[in-house]
């Protein structure tokens, strides 16, 4: 069985991953390293690069950095997303990865905000716009559409992420206003 050293980091670029075959020998590939940081770039990612970046593990470091980049207390996108706070900061001061079900969490909310930034590149000129920092607060307001739920209460499950992610889609189709 091969095992791959890929690791989900803080930069996007190509680089070679070491892999051993089930005979021990070394190969070299080429994988992207992305962090949950760049948003679009996660956001364009297909779905097999994101599963592989979830299950190496995403840093916990990188949760906090996405609370800065959002503008919020780490306290509240570790509520929002349903991430312990205890365990997620005891793996940030040990360096340690998330698990498989919180990378997913934070993940699907880089990709959400990377849905956004997108949405709005493509709809005109993005300059000015901080899409994380619109997410931030967008998931915090109730929504019609959710029965008077906010966004927020919805992210700390994938199924949640897609019926946020498809509520998105619909606002800028104009299905939904």
């Amino acid at each position: 069985m091969a095992t791959s050293t890929v690791k989900a980091g803080t930069t996007t670029k190509a680089r070679k991953v070491e892999r051993k075959r089930a005979t021990g020998e070394v190969v070299m590939r080429k994988s992207t390293e992305t962090s949950v940081i760049n948003f679009a770039d996660v956001y364009r990612l297909g779905p097999t690069e994101r599963i592989e970046i979830i299950k190496e593990g995403v840093p916990a470091g990188e949760v906090v950095k996405l609370a800065k980049t959002i503008g919020r207390p780490k306290e509240r996108l570790f509520k929002v997303l349903g991430l312990p706070r205890a365990t997620v900061d005891r793996k940030v001061r040990a360096h340690q990865r998330l698990s498989v079900e919180q990378g997913e969490r934070v993940v699907g909310f880089s990709k959400l905000v990377g849905q956004v930034q997108v949405m709005v590149e493509q709809s005109g000129d993005p300059s000015g716009f901080d899409p994380a920092k619109w997410v931030a607060d967008w998931l915090d307001r109730p929504l019609p559409a959710l029965g008077g739920r906010c966004p927020a209460d919805y992210m700390d499950t994938a199924e949640g992420q897609e019926l946020v992610s498809s509520l998105l889609a619909k606002m800028q189709s104009g299905a939904y206003a």
